[in-house]
C-alpha cells in the first residue's frame, strides 16, 4: 500500500484574546502580550495513512481532532511541518461547508462539487445519484437557507461521496440526520472500505471507531499519546476519561463541607467454573464467580445498590445486573463485607472480557465505580465472531 497522507511536524497557533468587548480590544490595541495568550492546538504531529486504511482520530473536547482534520484538508495551514496529500480529497468537516444560504441545493450541488474539483459535465452525471441519496427531492430547488440540520447534511454527504474521492475526510456529521439516514451513510463508508479508499473519521461515538476503523490515533493536548488498533487506542482513552471522572469526583469531595460515609471496593476477584483463578480462560457457557470486598468508613448505610456488568475489551456493555434488579437488597453496609456474584452460564465469543462494578447509595448517587475491575478470557473453536456464542447447525432444504 502508498502513503497517501504524510504529515511532518505539524504544529498550529491559536491566538485567544482576552478582552471581553470591543472597546476593551480598541483600548488594548498594540500593547502588551498580557492581554491575549497563545494555544498550541497542535504540536510536532507526525502521521502517515495508507491507502485503504479507515483511521479513526480520537481523544477528548480539545485534543485538536477537528484542527488535525482540518488541516489534511487544507482548510487550516499549519504554522510548522507540512502535509502531503496524494489523489482526490473530499471532506465532511461541518455542515454545509461551501453551501451559499442564499442558492438553492440544486445550485450548491454543482458549487460543491466544482470545490471539490468536478466538472459541471461530471456533475451531470452524478446529480440524480446524489439527489437520489439524500432523499431531498422535494426541496432540492429550495434555498438551503431554509434547509433543517439533518437536510444540509444529507446533501452534503451525498455530494461528497459522489465525486469519487480517494480519501474521504469526516467529522461527527455521521449523528446528524435519521436512523435510516445514517444506516445509509455507514453502508456507504463500508463499501469505500471494500473498494479500497481512504477513511479518516473524528468521532466521540467510539463503538463507531471500534467497528469501522483498522487503526485509531488518540490525541491529547495536540499530541498524539496512541497511534495503533482500535482496542490499543479505545483503552487507553476510556482509561484517562475515568482517571478525569474519578479527580473531579475527588474534587467535588474535598470541596464540600458535609462529613460523608465513604464506601469503597477493596478488592474484587475472579474465579472460573472450573476452579481457574487470576485472569480465568472460560468455555462458552461456563458459569463465573465474582467475589468482592466492600469497606465502609463512618456511619453504616441502607438501601445501597450493588451492580455488576461484563464489558467487550473495547468497552462495550454486553450484560448488566444489580442487587436491586435480582429482588435481593443489600444488607446495611458497615466496616468490611464480602459479597459475591455468580453467573451461572456466560454464552460468550471468543475474546477478552471485563468485569465492571459499581455501588451506589439509596438515592442512585455513586459511591464507587470500576470501569475494569477485573479481567477474562472465553476460549472458541474458531466456527463463530461476536459476543454471543451458541450451537448452529447448516442443512439444504
Amino acid at each position: 500500500m502508498t502513503t497517501v497522507v504524510e504529515i511532518e511536524n505539524l504544529s498550529k497557533r491559536f491566538t485567544i484574546r482576552k478582552e471581553k468587548s470591543l472597546k476593551e480590544r480598541i483600548v488594548n490595541f498594540g500593547r502588551s502580550q498580557k492581554h491575549k495568550e497563545q494555544f498550541w492546538a497542535l504540536r510536532g504531529v507526525d502521521l502517515s495513512i495508507r491507502s485503504g486504511s479507515t483511521v479513526g482520530l480520537i481523544g477528548p473536547n480539545g485534543s485538536g481532532k477537528s484542527t488535525l482534520l482540518k488541516m489534511i484538508g487544507g482548510i487550516l495551514q499549519p504554522d510548522t511541518g507540512t502535509v502531503s496529500i496524494r489523489g482526490r480529497l473530499a471532506a465532511l468537516l461541518e455542515l454545509g461547508a461551501g453551501f451559499h444560504p442564499d442558492l438553492t441545493g440544486r445550485e450548491n450541488v454543482y458549487l460543491n462539487a466544482a470545490i471539490l474539483g468536478i466538472s459541471r459535465e461530471q456533475t451531470d452525471r452524478y446529480f440524480d445519484a446524489i439527489v437520489d441519496f439524500s432523499g431531498i427531492e422535494k426541496f432540492i430547488d429550495t434555498q438551503v437557507k431554509f434547509y433543517s440540520s439533518g437536510m444540509y447534511v444529507r446533501l452534503a454527504f451525498a455530494v461528497a461521496v459522489h465525486v469519487d474521492p480517494d480519501i474521504l475526510l469526516v467529522d461527527e456529521v455521521l449523528a446528524v440526520g435519521d436512523e435510516p439516514f445514517q444506516r445509509k451513510c455507514l453502508e456507504r463508508i463500508r463499501q469505500f472500505q471494500a473498494e479500497g479508499r481512504t477513511i479518516v473519521l473524528v468521532t466521540h461515538g467510539l463503538d463507531q471507531v471500534a467497528e469501522f476503523c483498522d487503526r485509531a490515533v488518540v490525541l491529547e493536548s495536540g499530541k498524539v499519546v496512541v497511534d495503533g488498533s482500535p482496542r490499543e487506542a479505545l483503552r487507553t482513552l476510556r482509561a484517562d476519561f475515568e482517571e478525569a471522572r474519578l479527580e473531579e469526583r475527588e474534587r467535588h469531595l474535598a470541596a464540600s463541607t458535609e462529613v460523608r460515609t465513604r464506601s469503597q471496593f477493596t478488592g474484587i476477584s475472579l474465579r472460573s467454573e472450573s476452579g481457574e483463578t487470576g485472569i480465568p480462560t472460560l468455555r462458552p457457557g461456563e458459569g463465573l464467580h465474582v467475589a468482592m470486598e466492600v469497606k465502609t468508613d463512618g456511619e453504616p448505610l441502607e438501601g445501597c445498590v450493588l451492580e455488576i456488568g461484563v464489558t467487550t475489551s473495547l468497552g462495550s456493555a454486553v450484560y448488566t445486573t444489580s442487587t436491586e434488579l435480582l429482588g435481593t437488597p443489600l444488607p446495611v453496609l458497615d466496616g468490611v463485607q464480602h459479597f459475591a456474584f455468580f453467573l451461572r452460564s456466560l454464552h460468550l465469543g471468543e475474546d477478552e472480557y471485563h468485569v465492571r462494578a459499581s455501588l451506589r447509595d439509596a438515592q442512585g448517587g455513586e459511591l464507587h465505580h470500576v470501569p475494569v475491575a477485573a479481567t477474562f478470557t472465553v476460549s472458541g473453536d474458531g466456527r463463530s465472531l461476536g459476543f454471543l456464542s451458541t450451537e448452529t447447525d447448516f442443512v439444504r432444504l
